[in-house]
């Protein structure tokens, strides 16, 4: 998403699906793809640090890449937005899905 319109398109629509079908606070499920390097897991489980997540690694058949499933209680659409933003300007590669 480092195509700036896109991604505030994307972001813009994110929030209007989820204060149309999530009541907050809620449980918000994250899903990112990175390159299989440990330094770049462990930036993403860092920035989740004192939120009470629940995170789960699992690496490609060919271990080439990493998924990261991250299960964290959100307050609002917001901080949903926030915190996907906050990795992709912090954790360079990173896809969200």
């Amino acid at each position: 998403m480092s195509n700036k319109p896109n991604a505030e398109e994307f972001y813009k629509k994110l929030k209007g699906q989820l204060e149309e079908t999530t009541n907050w606070p809620s449980a918000y499920l994250y899903k990112f793809i990175v390159k299989s390097d440990n330094q770049k897991i462990a930036e993403i489980e860092t920035l989740f640090d004192n939120t009470g997540a629940v995170i789960n690694t699992t690496a490609s058949k060919n271990g080439k890449y990493t998924s990261i499933s991250i299960n964290v209680v959100m307050k609002d659409p917001d901080a949903v937005i926030n915190k996907y933003i906050e990795v992709s300007n912090n954790v360079e590669g990173v896809i969200a899905l």
